[in-house]
């Protein structure tokens, strides 16, 4: 039975920039990289600073490879040995979130969390025996808008990808790519394939900001004896929360900004309610961010959270918030496994084919491989000396007697059999050649161009494996001295210095009181804009509704409306309002004479729907209706043109 983990959380501060220090804002963050803490100052109050623990800080002069070493090596470490891992960015929109996940790939010390896995993991299978055979797959999806895009398509814009979940491999996506590599430079070029059909833009806040949540899923299958295991690390980078007043979003960029904090509002919905311990029902379903991510949170894996701050103090609202976002999410709890023999293994059933083709290989013949290649070889000059053979004969002979004809056809025969068995050897060699070329050996290297990545991050992982065992060690010295301390004050010589620590006591209690009070006004302040952006939100969708309702109610009857209403239900399997007898409408009516108005039948009853579409002719076959309650016509135009301004 394995033993529940908390989801570790670390937190990462980018530098102040240069901008920000033109402006007039300086640092509110203090950042103890061996403290593990993070201590935050109001800038607008005199209140002592709030103060954070963490299970590791980054201050902003932390280079890459020491964020990867610490927060990322151990669940990639897990991963390869079976085990389900996550590690996820989340902030406020600008604060390094993507630079922490993928970094620059041009230098190597800038390389991201993704970029060194890589190399982490063919260092791993360069170091391990030669009895084990490892297969690597990756795939890569972004969330925009609440619309899965697959951004590893060869066709290009595959988009709308559906949810599944099934009893014995969980939660998935329905025909997303998964690509086969075989080396590490092969992985990177397929990651930056994909960022290029990334969704971003420009904002009031950041020239290149992340528009969708993106999620990089490398799977490792491992087979070692008859055992086979299946190790899957999530890397997710996720868009930033904004507020409309410091990004200034408008149009798209707003429709997008509504889009991203409510799936980033139901994720924090989904940290409380696991934190809470009395919540029965888990929202997973209330967004599909959120639904990707469920055995993440709370379910079958090793989870890390790095939570990307900044500096500034004119963020110090933005900052706050994400720092309790943060330590809620240090008490979540997950159970993970070693993922043994799972059910969509592809290893074993790339072992399985290539053992079918070796066989078919060595059906003529039953040594060893290199004997049966040359058996075959010679088998096949025979045939090419027998067929040379009877080529001179006819060379030599004259007329066309049956006997000649009977040789001529003869060596026809042996010539096309001859060729048929080449291209059926070659066609079987080279599938068999496919096949062994997915599958990766254990020892083998193909680090190729990122052999000197995995070397800097040994040797940045070696320095701090050191600078941790001299930090216990002064650790342990300044504790010893803690508690020497501690007797010492504690032996009161008189009644005065009894009256001196107790009045230090008091004045702890009361900057405790202090604290408490300042810790209150933050949540009710942080809970008052929460509202506030909700509010923003809802304006946002109402304003949608309102139009999609009055252009409902202008051009579809009542009567229609009550029937369509009537026969829609909604799905909890895709997440959307399902259409009874839908494959009866629409485009699927094309085979027939396509009527003036779409119709389905259901229960002996002919529906009919203004669904507009294109009929063979080019036309569209919804014609517009005569309106005669020319009134409301008028009014439905002044709230369109209300709602559109």
């Amino acid at each position: 039975m394995e033993e529940a983990e908390k989801v570790k959380v670390v937190v990462r501060c980018r530098p102040i920039s240069q901008t920000e220090i033109d402006q007039g804002h300086k640092s509110a963050v203090n950042c103890l990289f061996d403290e593990k803490s993070v201590a935050v100052n109001n800038p607008n109050a005199q209140e002592p600073s709030r103060s954070f623990y963490f299970d590791a800080v980054f201050p902003p002069s932390t280079d890459q490879m020491t964020v990867y070493n610490i927060a990322a090596r151990p669940i990639v470490d897990n991963v390869l040995k079976g085990y389900n891992g996550t590690i996820f960015a989340y902030g406020q929109t600008g604060t390094g979130k993507t630079f922490t996940m993928a970094g620059e790939m041009d230098k190597p010390e800038l390389r991201g969390i993704i970029p060194n896995s890589f190399a982490h993991i063919f260092d791993h299978i360069a170091k391990c025996q030669h009895d084990t055979t490892f297969l690597v797959r990756v795939s890569y999806l972004e969330i925009y808008n609440e619309d899965i895009r697959d951004l590893l398509a060869k066709e290009g814009n595959v988009t709308n990808l559906e949810i599944k979940e099934r009893p014995d491999i969980g939660v998935y996506v329905r025909n997303l790519s998964s690509i086969t590599v075989g080396s590490a430079s092969q992985m990177q070029k397929i990651m930056e394939f994909g960022n290029k059909n990334r969704k971003v833009g420009a904002t009031a806040m950041n020239i290149e900001s992340s528009r969708s949540h993106a999620m990089f899923t490398v799977t490792i299958e491992s087979s070692k004896g008859n055992i086979v295991t299946q190790g899957k690390l999530q890397l997710v980078d996720l868009a930033g929360s904004e507020r409309q007043s410091k990004t200034g979003a408008q149009g798209e960029r707003l429709k997008e900004a509504a889009k991203i904090n409510l799936s980033l509002s139901t994720l924090g919905n989904v940290i409380s309610s696991l934190v809470d311990g009395k919540s029965t029902h888990i929202p997973y379903r209330n967004s599909k961010l959120t639904r990707l991510l469920q055995d993440s949170l709370g379910g079958n894996s090793k989870t890390v959270m790095i939570a990307n701050i900044g500096p500034a103090t004119y963020n110090f609202d933005e900052t706050l918030s994400t720092l309790r976002y943060a330590n809620r999410a240090k008490n979540i709890q997950n159970v993970a496994r070693i993922n043994e023999d799972p059910k969509d293994a592809m290893l074993r059933k790339f072992q399985q084919e290539i053992e079918i083709l070796r066989k078919q290989l060595e059906e003529e013949d039953r040594d060893d491989d290199d004997e049966n290649e040359e058996a075959w070889q010679s088998k096949m000059r025979d045939m090419e000396a027998d067929i040379e053979k009877k080529r001179k004969i006819l060379e030599e002979r004259e007329g066309n007697d049956d006997e000649t004809k009977k040789l001529r056809d003869e060596m026809l025969e042996s010539e096309n059999e001859l060729k048929k068995a080449r291209a059926e050897h070659e066609k079987l060699r080279t599938k068999l050649n496919q096949m062994e070329s997915k599958l990766i050996v254990g020892g083998e290297n193909l680090l190729e161009k990122v052999e000197e990545q995995a070397k800097l991050l040994d040797e940045n992982n070696r320095e701090i494996e050191m600078s941790k065992s001299h930090e216990m060690k002064l650790r342990n010295q300044l504790e010893e001295r803690n508690i020497a301390k501690i007797e010492i004050e504690e032996k009161h010589t008189s009644l005065q210095e009894e009256s001196i620590s107790k009045s230090k006591k008091i004045n702890r209690v009361i900057t405790d009181l202090k604290e408490a009070r300042a810790e209150l006004k933050d949540l009710e302040e942080e809970h008052q804009r929460q509202v506030e952006a909700m509010l923003d939100d809802i304006r946002q969708l109402r304003k949608e509704l309102l139009l999609n309702v009055a252009i409902i109610d202008e051009y579809i009857p009542q009567e229609y409306v009550e029937l369509i209403e009537k026969y829609v239900s909604w799905s909890e399997e895709h997440g959307d309002w399902q259409l009874k007898a839908i494959a009866y409408t629409g485009n699927n009516m094309r085979a027939a004479a396509p009527p003036t108005t779409s119709t389905f039948s259901t229960n002996n009853q002919t529906i009919p729907l203004f669904y507009s579409y294109k009929n063979d002719l080019g036309a569209s076959s919804m014609e517009s209706r005569p309106r005669t309650r020319s009134g409301k016509r008028e009014r439905d135009a002044a709230k369109l043109k209300q709602l559109l301004s």
